[in-house]
């Protein structure tokens, strides 16, 4: 780091260290902890020491394929994109002020000058950078950078795991914007795992009155009672066709569920696909057209993070109920593992430990 891209600490705090500890993915299925350089800020950066990182299906994917679609892991590769922590230093365009500050980071860089960015559509930048995605590096270290405007003050009231677990609550916040979810709304979700939960406390705090949500666990399927759902199904015995609800969130990834799930959507509703599955899928076209079903994917998020926010500081969503495992990051490997437990929803790794 130089004098021109790195505003100096204050006297009273410590000196940044010049190496730092990570997780590395050096191939499929083989970690390693490593002694890094800290990496180097640019003048719109800043430098934040991470305090907890959440373990994603993309994350435990790359451990154990390698490779998610056309993104190949063919070099060592930091994984984790669910982040919080504190910023250590920040870059010369940066108020000093900032340093010291708790943040959420929102993992992703956009070009901020294509057409899509331009739009307000900055998630779907074909030059976007994001965490633990080939080659970008991701959180399984004990530092990481990213734009000032991209890391989020947080208040004392949320906890460090809730502002890391800020970014799948982004996942499901995008998902119920884009279903058009509304006070009265009636949904349906499919699977209840953290992302399932999740868009299901995000749509209650949206204002939807009936949330359904199926799933094969009857364990989770509880949990999701407790924590969001108004109803559960058993996607084994209980038939959502003819529901009628105003809208379908998919966060299976399940063909068989993603067709019975638009089987329930009412006339004009809409249809989101969030769940990662099979690149092609037999769908209902005749039903879609007849009933002019608006269906769509959903690829990350944009402009989230301020409402998710104001809504764990409210009260409105509880992220913290999804921790069931946490791991040092010399056990970044375990917490991978950890999901295949029973029930495990959500590992969180701490850097600091």
């Amino acid at each position: 780091m130089t004098a021109s891209t790195i505003q100096s600490q204050t006297l009273g705090r410590p000196e940044l260290p010049a190496t730092m500890r990570a997780a590395v993915l050096k191939r499929q299925g083989d970690m390693a902890m490593e002694t890094l350089p800290v990496p180097q800020l640019e003048a719109d950066q800043v430098l934040v020491q991470v305090a907890a990182v959440g373990v994603c299906g993309s994350d435990v994917h790359y451990y154990e394929h390698g490779r998610i679609g056309d993104y190949v892991v063919d070099h060592p590769l930091i994984l984790g994109h669910e982040l919080s922590g504190r910023i250590a230093a920040v870059g010369s365009a940066v108020d000093s002020a900032r340093i010291g500050k708790r943040v959420a980071v929102e993992p992703q860089r956009p070009c901020r000058k294509c057409k899509q960015c331009k739009a307000g559509r900055y998630n779907l930048c074909p030059d976007i950078e994001f965490y633990a995605t080939p080659p970008i590096d991701g959180a399984f270290a004990e530092y990481v950078t990213i734009q000032g405007d991209f890391a989020y003050d947080i208040p004392d009231s949320v906890s460090g795991e809730a502002a890391a677990l800020i970014e799948p609550l982004s996942v499901g916040l995008w998902a119920c914007e884009r279903a058009g979810i509304k006070p009265g709304s009636r949904v349906l979700i499919a699977g209840a795992g953290p992302i399932g939960i999740i868009a299901a406390q995000a749509a209650r705090a949206f204002g939807a009155t009936e949330i359904y949500i199926s799933d094969i666990a009857e364990d989770r399927l509880e949990f999701a009672l407790k924590h969001g759902a108004t109803r559960a199904l058993n996607a084994r015995t209980d038939s959502v066709e003819g529901l009628e609800v105003d809208a379908f969130i998919d966060a299976s990834g399940a063909a068989q569920a993603v067709r019975s799930g638009i089987k329930a959507v009412g006339p004009a509703g809409k249809v989101i696909l969030v769940g990662l599955g099979a690149d092609d899928v037999e769908l209902p076209v005749s039903f879609i057209q007849n009933r002019e079903i608006w269906l769509s994917g959903v690829f990350r998020y944009t402009n989230t993070w301020p409402l998710a926010i104001q809504l764990i500081a409210d009260g409105k969503v509880d992220l913290d109920i999804l921790v069931t495992g946490k791991f040092n990051l010399s056990e970044s490997e375990a917490a991978l593992k950890a999901g295949k437990q029973p029930g495990q929803l959500k590992a969180v790794v701490y850097p600091g430990r």
